[in-house]
């Protein structure tokens, strides 16, 4: 991995301009510190950040030779949640510290056969999407929730 080029520099979404090679991430692959990836061209590099950082639609990476690398939401399998008592749903999902996307009418989480059937439950409509999925920060402005699945750590209050 020493001969790839090397991403040490993360600038968030807004501080960067201009055309960047994309690579497409997951939510879960876009909480990393140390990790080969690839351009959606196939160039690959070694992310070796200072700290396991959360990335975000939008952000880029920041070469050893200065070139810049887009990072982009991956479409993933999501299931969007709406429904009359959507206020009621999304309290049910938070409660379960599930990740989500808020928008006007309707919610987006990771698919989760026993998340979907208490949603269900609870009247709410559920459908299957394929699309990029950027949930919410944490109550404080951080960018991740704990979760059990990346063993990311909660923030002291």
């Amino acid at each position: 991995m020493t001969d790839l080029p090397h991403a040490t520099t993360h600038h968030t979404h807004g501080s960067w301009s201009g055309a960047a090679p994309v690579c497409l991430l997951s939510y879960e692959e876009r909480f990393l510190r140390r990790k080969r990836l690839h351009t959606a061209d196939g160039t690959a590099f070694v992310v070796n950040l200072a700290q396991t950082t959360s990335l975000n639609d939008g952000d880029a990476l920041e070469l050893d030779d200065g070139t810049l690398v887009e990072v982009k939401a991956a479409d993933e399998p999501l299931l969007k949640v709406s429904g009359e008592n959507l206020a009621q749903l999304a309290w049910h999902i938070g409660n379960r510290h599930t990740p989500c996307q808020i928008g006007t009418d309707h919610v987006l989480i990771l698919r989760d056969p026993v998340i979907r059937h208490m949603l269900e439950h609870l009247g709410a409509n559920v459908a299957e999407v394929d699309a990029p999925f950027t949930p919410e920060g944490g109550a404080y402005g951080h960018g991740r929730t704990h979760s059990h699945e990346h063993g990311a750590t909660a923030h002291a209050h």
